[in-house]
This record gives structure tokens, C-alpha cells and sequence, in this order.
């Protein structure tokens, strides 16, 4: 695999190390494990202000969308008056959750809620504070600790987020969510990682990570995106290191076969033409990799999507190169 493959692998991964327990999640996911009583005046209040969260949010979302592109002339001023509108939507909803904590200070999945509003809008050391409390009125409560996770991962230190993802899988062993997380800090960050958990190499970083995403799989076996970050990391793993050709040789076939095997299941979760064909191009790019050629052509041939097209011309150029011989043309 290129230098410019790899770094577009990590920066996929690192986009957003650990996600944070969202207010949908912590609304229908039972991942904070909380019994309410949806008759409660205090839930139904609770409950309006998730809905006018959510509309904020998705309104926002519709603006942006709507935006005009950077080069478009006058967008400075467009952006300047976009994020104008934005905080002066958000204020009514900040002002609500405040409202509402400052009448019900021990409302832990309000501290929640708050919380990720805050980080979505970019306010992230005042999510913490409200995760903060979270965790100190429920401490049982494993969104608490996860989205503590979230905030360490970028904040530091790693080791924290480490820890504190441990807990929350301890707390709630069923939440794909956590594993998933865990993995992708596991990936990210190698060298703590062999620090925190004394690890000898990368390689058994890597191992751990794929352990990491295998456990979230078998909670979640439908997950498109999760198996593809599973795959992903095959990418960086090397075949065992043995004095003996034949074990060597037969090391590199094993993980051609695993490496494989995985961006199967990837495929067959495919939702849409384009994930499948995405998947088709990982697959060009491993069987090119393990000297697969013909296997690599069949998956190229299953390419027609238009924004594919450069890509899929820069892998036939290094897969002709390949067959003939040559150093590698991908650039």
C-alpha cells in the first residue's frame, strides 16, 4: 500500500475517533439503562426539549446544505451571515437546557443531552463539564463514561480515553458502540497503545484493533460502516515474521485469505451501488496487493460509477504495471 493510501486510511479513521452517545442513542438505544415514566411532567418536558433540539439541529443542517460553495463570490459574507443565523438558533436551545437543569440540576440524561448539543456546536470543554456531572449523578451510567472518552481522545490524555472507554463496556458489555470506539482509539493511537497496554509492535496493535471491531461486529452484524472500518485495517498488517520460506510463504497466503474474507463481508453489506462498487476498488487494490491479478480485473470490471473513474484508472494502471513486471503506477 502507497504513503498517500495510508494517510487517507487514517484520516478516514480519525475524522472522529470516538463518537459520542448521541441524543437519538441515548433516546432508543437503552444505552443509558434508565426506566422513566413517559407520563412524568418532568419527562415530558425533558422530552420537549429533545424535540426542539432535534428540529434546531436538522433545520441548521438544512442550512448548511443549502449553503454556497467557497469559491462562489460573495460567500465570505455568506458564511459570515450563515453562522449569524446558526447561533442565533441555537440560543433558545441552549437557553431552554439551561433553563431546565438550573429546575432539575440531578437530570442525568439532560446532563447528557446538553452535553452532546454542546460538543455538536463545537463548545466541546463545556460538554465535558456536563459529562462531567453526568457521571457524578449516575455513575453507572456508561454514555457518561463513553462520551468522556470522546472529549479525552482529542483533548488528551489518550490514556484517559482508554480508560474510560474500559468502563463503559463494563458497565453495558452489549454496546457495539463501545467496542467500536475503542478500536478506532486502539488503531489511532499505536504508540500509547503499546505503552498503556505493553505491547511489543504495531502489528499486535493492529490485532488488538481487528479484536476490538470483531466483538462490535458480533453485536452489530449489520453494519455497513463498521465492517468496513474492520477491513480497513488489513491495510497495515504485515504476515508473520518466520525464518522458515515455506511458513513465511504460507503466512502471507493466510492473511490474503483474512484480508479478503473481510472486504467480503463488507460487500455484503453494501447498501447502496456505490458502497458496493467502493468495496469493488478495495478489493482491485488487496488482490493487486497478494498478486491476485485476475481476481483484481473482475472486481474492477464491477466499477462503472462516474466519481469512481480516476480511481479505478489509477489501480489498472498499477495492476497492467504489475502484470508485466513493472514498479507500481498507482500514484
Amino acid at each position: 500500500m502507497n504513503d498517500l493510501l495510508a494517510g487517507l486510511l487514517a484520516a478516514v479513521l480519525s475524522t472522529n475517533p470516538v463518537a459520542a452517545v448521541s441524543n437519538l442513542v441515548v433516546r432508543h438505544t437503552g444505552v443509558t439503562l434508565t426506566l422513566v415514566n413517559p407520563n412524568d411532567p418532568v419527562e415530558k418536558e425533558f422530552q420537549r426539549l429533545l424535540a426542539a433540539d432535534d428540529e434546531a439541529q436538522a433545520e441548521v443542517d438544512r442550512w448548511i446544505r443549502g449553503n454556497e460553495p467557497a469559491t462562489t463570490p460573495g460567500a465570505e459574507v455568506g458564511r459570515l451571515t450563515l453562522n449569524a443565523r446558526i447561533e442565533q438558533r441555537f440560543e433558545p436551545v441552549l437557553k431552554a437546557y439551561e433553563d431546565f437543569l438550573a429546575r432539575h440540576p440531578d437530570h442525568t440524561r439532560a446532563r447528557l443531552a446538553y452535553g452532546s448539543f454542546l460538543n455538536d456546536i463545537k463548545r466541546d470543554g463545556e460538554a465535558m463539564v456536563q459529562w462531567e456531572k453526568a457521571r457524578e449523578l449516575d455513575p453507572k451510567n456508561p454514555a457518561a463514561w463513553n462520551n468522556l472518552a470522546d472529549y479525552y481522545s482529542h483533548r488528551g490524555p489518550v490514556s484517559k480515553a482508554f480508560q474510560y472507554l474500559e468502563k463503559a463496556i463494563e458497565l453495558n458489555p452489549s454496546e457495539p458502540v463501545y467496542y467500536q470506539n475503542f478500536a478506532t482509539l486502539v488503531f489511532l493511537f499505536r504508540k500509547d497503545v503499546k505503552e498503556v497496554y505493553h505491547l511489543e509492535d504495531d502489528q499486535k496493535v493492529f490485532r488488538r484493533a481487528i479484536d476490538l471491531y470483531l466483538r462490535a461486529r458480533q453485536l452489530d452484524p449489520q453494519n455497513f460502516t463498521l465492517a468496513t472500518d474492520l477491513a480497513q485495517v488489513y491495510y497495515y498488517l504485515k504476515p508473520a515474521e518466520t525464518g522458515d520460506q515455506e511458513a513465511a510463504k504460507q503466512a502471507t497466503v493466510d492473511l490474503a485469505k483474512e484480508t479478503i474474507a473481510a472486504w467480503d463481508e463488507a460487500l455484503k453489506l453494501a447498501r447502496t451501488d456505490l458502497d458496493r462498487q467502493g468495496v469493488y476498488i478495495h478489493l482491485a487494490r488487496v488482490c493487486i496487493q497478494y498478486g491476485r491479478y485476475a481476481d483484481a480485473r473482475k472486481h474492477l470490471a464491477g466499477v462503472t460509477e462516474p466519481t469512481l473513474a480516476e480511481l479505478k484508472r489509477r489501480i489498472t494502471r498499477n495492476l497492467e504495471a504489475k502484470e508485466a513486471g513493472q514498479p507500481a503506477k498507482e500514484e
